[in-house]
């Protein structure tokens, strides 16, 4: 047998056969710092390391190239192990949570089976006897049944304390509440938790059950922390702080919640909250009302507030093995629907807008700070995470605070012009509003002493809040005025403006900056850029472009009771921390989010329901009553003006016509986004899409592709009452016209288009094609474009482009045709994306 040769030179590497190279320790501690600074150094780079390096001079270029794809390798496989075993942790916490939901499952099946067969037993027939309430407010009673009221000693806060601490662990972990899961939530791996809604208890419910990888004692300061991560709550005041003799603590506090419309009022609580350790090390966080049956200490009505109740409720965490907390949570409310208007009940009673704005939100904002813990990216715009969630936070804070208008706050109600539509608001204490020295680093002091806040609220029928949301969002021209806008940024950098006329000038379009997104893209925090154009001289100290931070969230259509918003502000070119935020926006609150909508996913302008209905007369009425029972929301909006005192009446009467203005606008566009507006009474379509045009255009575009491709574009053969039109608006393939322009724009796409572009019908002749595409796209259309004019199609390579909302999407090829009209003259030129998916 050939035994391996090796020798060793005088500089230290340690050569076998010429094969490979047994370096020195020296000689890796040298390779290892070079390669922390360059892990993939170019052949030049390798050569100059070898001269700078005297040690490695042994060594041929070929062996250091293959040492550092080595390394590379091993950095790889060193980073997807250690992804696989947290992967696995999770997989295991995640399988310890689902057993445990197992179990309590089960115990609450055999306690029914148990009651149920008792009943059956000992009740005789037409005689009702009182059963067991598993209910949460049977719990209360039984306790407060045997337990008589305490006092307000420390001795009879404990007892109080210890009794929610029961009572929260029942809810937690037993079957006091009868859950149901959570619409739409699934529970895995990569999910927010298990999320779970009460039925048929006292008030609304919500529980969560979830796994973060921050530690328990983290986990608690960031849930103390309330008004950090609730946007509703205003704030939490601690009245009161006890120690007990177990090594907990009891607190008594004062919460306070914004009301999330005009027509509601805010509400208040006067809270018990019990933090407590268990044996097994958990955390156990829980709190309720403190009312006159326990005969506790009192909180006295506050103005402007509805005083409401908190059952027992509150956090369990428990340590994880390998790091972490898994956590229990359990809200439950009486939010005292019944002093709300009618129409607006279904917010107040539905558990499902519990577990989205509170339950759910916990989980998220856990999530949230734990990736960042764990993740080293590079500060965004120049800011860390945690400066980014507070613009996001001062941003829902300040709509808040100015649609709910507090007197505490410096807001005084305006008198009306004898229409009572719109509210107007003044505070003449901006300062105290918005927290903030109003000076600037640019050298201007403005001199608006007031704010002024027009509000209103309008109720919606059949339009999808996060539909209404993105069309508000993308296409701001539809209801903005630019000179509103130009007078807004004036008013609070540039000092003295006038109230807004014809001279400020116009802007451009709009360019959407991202800044931040939550997890799950739930929340986006982005920079507006509108684009000025031709100021006139007189306004010369304005700028070119303006500003505007903007806070979106609500925008997906499967997120049940999920109320969409859009907030943003002025904000200066350079973007100060401690510049001042006058927000205005918009909020859109589902109104029957207790009932399971049935709707499409992705709805638009719904041709697709319309093409449906078309053939049935009474599948129409039967889809409508539908709709029209779940889909009202009630829209909210609000707009800030800072102002010199001297100019109110002015300012005044310009807020108020702007706001109507708007709401004309959001009328308008909610008509034409709601399904049932391209029906007529007997269910045919009706204008635009139900135009001969429409159905001219489907043929064309049908009859130039078998033309110049020779083969048939849509499958009509089986269905042949089945219109063209039809065919091509279900075709799965993403079909587009584009207008023969220098700047080509949209024209028409089928649904599957319109969910790649994510846009409706409405919304698509603002678009683009050189918005969507890549620079390989537009390289490749442009070598292709002589072709398709000439030879008739085209056939273009697969690649990516974008939606309107910024998303890359990949599809496989694309195909592109002209479209001839009946004199076979050019009317546009057709775009099929074929197998397109987002990435």
């Amino acid at each position: 047998m050939m035994m391996a040769m090796s020798c060793k030179d005088g500089k230290g590497g340690i050569l076998d056969n010429g094969k490979y190279v047994r370096y020195t320790p020296e000689q890796v501690e040298a390779l290892e710092r070079l390669y922390h600074e360059c892990p993939k150094p170019s052949s030049i780079r390798r050569q100059q390391l070898i001269r700078e390096c005297p040690i490695l001079s042994n060594i041929e270029p070929k062996q250091i190239k293959v040492w550092f794809q080595n390394r590379r390798c091993r950095e790889k496989q060193r980073r997807e192990a250690s992804r696989l075993q947290g992967v696995n942790r999770k997989l295991s916490a995640m399988n310890k949570l689902l057993m445990e939901e197992n179990d309590r499952l089960q115990k609450q099946v055999s306690h029914l089976v148990y009651e149920n067969g008792f009943f059956r037993q000992h009740t005789p027939q037409n005689t009702t006897l009182p059963s067991k309430d598993t209910s949460c407010e049977s719990v209360v009673t039984s306790h407060l049944t045997q337990n008589p009221p305490q006092d307000a000693s420390p001795a009879g806060l404990l007892s109080i304390a210890e009794e929610t601490l029961t009572e929260f662990l029942s809810k937690a972990t037993g079957t006091a509440v009868e859950w149901v899961q959570m619409p739409g939530m699934k529970p895995g791996p990569d999910s927010i938790g298990i999320v779970a809604i009460s039925h048929g208890c006292t008030g609304v419910a919500a529980r969560a059950c979830g796994l973060v990888s921050l530690e328990p004692s983290r986990v608690a300061e960031i849930l103390k922390d309330r008004p950090s991560w609730y946007r509703d709550c205003r704030a939490v005041d601690v009245v009161n702080v006890l120690p007990t003799s177990n090594g907990g603590t009891i607190e008594l506090l004062y919460m306070q919640l914004y009301a999330p419309t005009t027509l509601a009022t805010a509400r208040d609580f006067w809270l018990l909250r019990y933090t407590s350790a268990t044996e097994d090390g958990s955390l156990v966080i829980c709190e309720r009302s403190l009312t006159n049956t326990q005969n506790g200490p009192s909180m006295p009505p506050v103005q402007n507030f509805v005083r409401a109740e908190m059952l027992p409720s509150g956090y369990l965490i428990r340590p994880c093995e390998g790091g972490g907390s898994i956590i229990h949570i359990v809200d439950h409310m009486n939010l005292e629907a019944w002093r709300v208007p009618e129409v607006l009940r279904p917010l107040y009673e539905s558990p499902t807008v519990l577990a989205q704005k509170t339950t759910m939100m916990a989980l998220r904002q856990l999530r949230q700070i734990a990736l960042e813990a764990s993740s080293s990216g590079s500060p965004n715009w120049g800011r860390r995470p945690a400066a980014l969630r507070g613009l996001s936070q001062r941003l829902s804070r300040g709509f808040n605070e100015a649609l709910n208008g507090f007197p505490d706050e410096g807001w005084s109600l305006m008198g009306n012009d004898g229409n009572e539509d719109v509210t107007i608001l003044v505070n003449t204490s901006p300062e105290k509003l918005m927290g903030l020295n109003l000076s600037f680093g640019n050298g201007f002091t403005p001199v608006s002493n007031a704010v002024m806040c027009a509000k209103a609220s309008m109720l919606l029928q059949n339009v999808p809040p996060a539909l209404l949301l993105r069309f508000l969002r993308e296409h701001r021209s539809e209801w903005a005025d630019n000179n509103i806008d130009a007078y807004s940024a004036a008013a609070i950098k540039l000092g003295p403006c006038s109230v807004p006329g014809g001279r400020i000038g116009n802007y451009g379009g709009q360019v959407i900056l991202p800044l931040a997104h939550t997890i799950e893209h739930e929340e986006l925090l982005e920079v507006i850029k509108l684009e000025g154009v031709d100021h006139s001289p007189e306004d010369a100290l304005m700028p070119r472009d303006m500003f505007l931070l903007q806070l979106c969230n609500g925008m997906d259509e499967n997120a049940v009771g999920m109320c969409a918003e859009l907030i943003f502000a002025p904000i200066d070119s350079s973007f100060a921390d401690d510049a001042p935020l006058l927000p205005s926006g918009f909020r859109i609150i589902p109104l029957d989010s207790t009932k399971e909508t049935s709707g499409t996913p992705n709805r638009t302008l719904d041709l697709a329901s319309a093409l449906e209905i078309g053939g049935s007369g009474n599948k129409l009425s039967n889809d409508q009553n539908t709709n029209n029972g779940t889909s009202r929301s009630v829209m909210t909006i609000a707009f800030e003006f800072a102002f010199e005192s001297h100019m109110q009446e002015s300012v005044a009467t310009m807020s108020r016509q702007y706001v109507r203005s708007i709401i004309s606008s959001v009328q308008r566009v909610a008509l034409a986004l709601s399904p049932s507006s391209h029906l007529n009474p007997n269910g045919t379509l009706q204008s635009p899409m139900g135009t001969p045009e429409a159905h001219t255009l489907a043929r064309w575009i049908s009859h130039s592709y078998r033309c110049y491709l020779g083969v048939e574009l849509l499958k009509t053969g089986s269905h042949g009452n089945e219109t063209v039109l039809k065919s091509l608006w279900h075709q799965s393939d993403a079909i587009m016209c584009c207008s023969l322009k220098a700047m080509p724009v949209f024209t028409f796409a089928n649904q599957a288009g319109l969910d790649m572009l994510e846009t409706t019908l409405v919304a698509l002749q603002e678009i683009s094609l050189e918005k969507i595409l890549d620079e390989h796209g537009r390289k490749s259309l442009c070598s292709e474009f002589p072709q398709i004019m000439q030879q008739g199609f085209a056939c273009l390579q697969g690649g990516i482009c974008l939606s309107s909302m910024g998303r890359p999407v990949s599809y496989e090829r694309a195909v592109a045709w002209k479209v001839l009209n009946e004199e076979e003259n050019a009317h546009c030129i057709c775009f099929m994306f074929i197998n397109w998916s987002f990435v």
